[in-house]
């Protein structure tokens, strides 16, 4: 199951207590205070783990909680500190605080971590407190609590290439084609009910990665169908490729209908670099070829996952942006 959604509440541990304690040994009288201090508490720390692709395992963990300092002993003995707590997730994790929706930190990077929470710093002994006037102080510090936040975490899909349009447009075909990701392929809408990732190979020593994201509907970006859901990971995307069916009898509105889905959902997904893929040309009739096409102001590359048609041209597009980007 794909998750890219969990809410979570993180708790670092709190810090050990300081000891009150005095020194006892033979033939020393009155020893005096030798209380250590508390032990830290432990931090809780967010690391990406490039094998993992999903939130899953996250989502069904309501809470999670570092250990406590020990409290500290006598002889001067300081508690020991409170395990670290380290919660893998995906590259592409963005971090953010529920109350205030600040992002906290966005993980991209294999093996990239942050501390999202800090553990309390343990209570000092009552050795600290003696002086010249107060030779048998018998108290000692408490632990400072450790830090609690409640976040969201949203996983954005790192692809450097996302595919773009309306249901049965063929997206999930020409991912299939181009790389070796097995899709889901029908001839009925929403069979892509998740994001799928390939990489495409191009020469001996470069590729990219290429993700088909589920058909959008028009009111996708106010929650209609399942654009709303997963729009977030075309933002990371560095080039969109749309897919318009080359039956389509108006493929400009198509086209306009697209842009204004992304635009609604964030506008800075309209001026991302973008390629127009005229798609299925294998099925392709010059007798339906009306102008509207031609109202559509920008390049248009005819395609075919079928017979091949137009698909080494679309790499080596492809490739030549991503090297110069």
């Amino acid at each position: 199951m794909f998750i890219d959604y969990a809410k979570i509440t993180l708790q670092a541990g709190n810090g050990g207590k300081g000891a009150i304690t005095f020194h006892r040994e033979k033939y020393i009288d009155k020893g005096g205070p030798d209380g250590g201090d508390g032990g830290k508490g432990g931090d809780i720390i967010l690391k990406t783990n490039s094998n993992l692709h999903t939130l899953q395992d996250i989502r069904y963990k309501k809470v999670y909680k570092a250990q406590n300092g020990l409290n500290g002993g006598s002889n001067k003995r300081t508690g020991k500190s409170g395990q670290n707590l380290i919660i893998e997730v995906p590259c592409g994790t963005l971090i953010k605080d529920i109350e205030s929706k600040i992002v906290l930190a966005d993980l991209v990077s294999d093996n990239q971590e942050v501390v999202l929470c800090k553990g309390g710093i343990g209570g000092k002994g009552n050795f600290h407190f003696k002086s010249s006037t107060h030779q048998t102080p018998r108290f000692a510090q408490e632990g400072i609590l450790g830090e609690k936040l409640l976040v969201e975490l949203e996983l954005k899909i790192l692809a450097d290439v996302g595919l773009v349009g309306f249901p049965n447009a063929g997206k999930s075909t020409l991912l299939s084609v181009m790389t070796t990701a097995k899709p889901k392929i029908a001839d009925y809408p929403f069979t892509t009910l998740e994001p799928h990732l390939g990489i495409v190979k191009y020469n001996d020593y470069q590729s990219f990665v290429i993700a088909d994201i589920p058909g959008l509907i028009e009111g996708a970006s106010q929650g209609k169908g399942l654009g709303h859901q997963f729009l977030r990971h075309i933002e990371r995307n560095k080039i969109l490729l749309f897919l318009i069916d080359c039956n389509d009898k108006s493929p400009e509105k198509t086209y306009n209908q697209l842009l204004k889905e992304l635009g609604n959902f964030n506008k800075e997904l309209t001026v991302k670099p973008r390629l127009i893929l005229k798609t299925k040309m294998d099925s392709f009739s010059q007798e339906k070829d009306a102008k509207s096409w031609n109202k559509i102001k920008e390049d248009i590359w005819p395609i075919s996952s079928v017979s091949g048609e137009g698909l080494n041209i679309l790499k080596d597009k492809i490739i030549s942006f991503l090297s110069s980007s």
